[in-house]
């Protein structure tokens, strides 16, 4: 019966990080077409992702703390049927405003569903095979990843952006099926204690003001709202040291050395990683003209390696310490950083394909043992907070990655949709964000090292 629901629990929150994962690629791949559709500029056009990942952020660790109290299942089950409503939204939403709107409730919904997944898996497996475990949900975050180029690719050129949604909203009815009639029991080790609202309060309005800011820079006003943000993340933190029952316990970075280290490993890799699907979505269509399909086949090359490399990663943390494989794994995407910094109008696609290939392949070696190190880390009772931590790291590195992506845009391209006429600015802005990407990453390579030993 246990091994049931082992696999029982495995199945529903690998389907549910495939549901989101294949929203985030599909949407990148539509990014064009919603432009068009709305009429928005070049900045405009990234807060469809970055009001998805910065309502995500905000909200993980509460969800992840909810969780721990009230039962990891229920709050998944939550997540899975308000992404499904909210993706509904995204269909019949009348303007720009009620997309982005309607994205919020969706990374609102992803919040639930990331911040539980990852520690519905840790409470079901033994730590022998918790590697394995994980390996495979993040396997299937890349499939969703990989999918969605495609399919949504086609979607997007056959029917239009807004047929990419329909497949969520069977998949996500699917899931929040499966999980009321199959998956027994429920997760809660903190039952009991009360949950800080106050610093859940501080901590969300400073993750907005400070990406709020990032947006508005280059001008004096965005560099206010950044400082305002940072300034609220340290009365967080203050507030989170006198909490009796904190949303985030601050200890843990300050006692545990591989959770700190493995923590802002992943906020550098995925502040290096994410915006590039949605520069190659951009260059591909706009700077070598291919239509949305065939700039889908393209960029599917780095999910399906990633998805085929991500369980086997895994695996082999079980076995090598974390740290040496997630390294090896951030020099291969510094690499292939580099590579893509050297896109010109005139490249070859097949040297496109090879440096997203390779970048999957260091995505992958990276991402599984990582996780694997923060949550095996942890006690049991802060399952809940690894995992959301797992979450949050992501979704703080992909939100500085559109930040840093919508800051270049700022400067190069200004408030503008991007017309032919500007394809030359956008490959600059491009080109400058591949390069600042991969200088992260490189610094990324020694914090990961310098994490220590997970076994002893």
């Amino acid at each position: 019966m246990e091994s049931k629901n082992k696999t029982t629990a495995l199945i529903i929150t690998a389907i549910g990080t495939f549901l989101t994962s294949f929203m985030v690629s599909s949407v990148n791949i539509a990014m064009p077409s919603i432009g068009r559709d709305y009429n928005m500029s070049a900045v405009f056009l990234s807060w469809v992702a970055t009001s998805y990942l910065l309502a995500s952020a905000a909200l993980l660790l509460p969800f992840g703390k909810l969780g721990d109290i009230h039962g990891r299942k229920k709050v998944f089950a939550s997540g899975t049927i308000l992404f499904t409503i909210s993706s509904f939204m995204c269909i019949v939403s009348p303007s720009s405003f009620w997309l982005i709107l309607s994205r919020v409730l969706q990374g609102a919904g992803s919040a639930m569903i990331f911040s539980t997944a990852v520690a519905i898996i840790t409470s079901v497996f033994p730590p022998h095979e918790r590697g394995k475990a994980i390996g495979i949900n993040t396997g299937a975050v890349y499939i969703g990843l990989s999918m969605g180029p495609v399919l949504g690719g086609f979607l997007v050129g056959e029917f239009g952006w807004r047929s990419i949604f329909i497949a969520t909203i069977v998949c996500g009815t699917f899931v929040a099926v499966l999980i009321f009639l199959k998956l027994k029991g429920e997760w809660a080790e903190a039952r009991g204690e009360r949950f800080d609202l106050t610093g859940t309060l501080i901590y969300c309005a400073s993750l907005i003001t400070l990406m709020y800011g990032l947006s508005g820079l280059p001008d004096p006003g965005g560099a206010v709202f950044i400082l305002a943000g940072v300034g609220g993340i340290a009365l967080f933190i203050y507030w989170e040291l006198k909490a009796g029952n904190p949303v985030l316990k601050v200890e843990l970075f300050r006692k545990n050395r591989v959770f700190t280290l493995s923590s802002l490993s992943a906020l550098i890799n995925y502040s290096a990683s994410f915006a590039v699907v949605f520069l190659m979505s951009l260059y591909l269509q706009y700077t070598k003209r291919l239509p949305p399909n065939s700039a889908g086949l393209i960029l599917v090359s780095q999910p399906v390696v990633m998805a085929v490399v991500a369980p086997l990663a895994g695996r082999l943390s079980d076995r090598i310490e974390p740290r040496i494989v997630a390294s090896v794994g951030m020099g291969f995407t510094t690499f292939a950083l580099l590579m893509l910094a050297g896109l010109g109008e005139n490249t070859n696609l097949i040297i496109v394909v090879i440096s997203l290939m390779i970048m999957g392949f260091g995505l992958a070696l990276f991402s599984s043992p990582n996780t694997n190190a923060i949550m095996s880390s942890v006690e049991k009772k802060f399952y809940g907070i690894g995992s959301a931590m797992v979450g949050t790291m992501r979704l703080l590195g992909q939100m500085l990655s559109m930040g840093i992506a919508t800051l270049l845009f700022s400067i190069y391209i200004g408030e503008v949709q991007i017309t032919p006429e500007y394809y030359p600015m956008f490959l600059a802005s491009a080109k400058m964000a591949f390069t600042v990407f991969a200088v992260l990453c490189f610094l990324g390579i020694f914090s990961s090292m310098a994490r220590g030993r997970v076994r002893g």
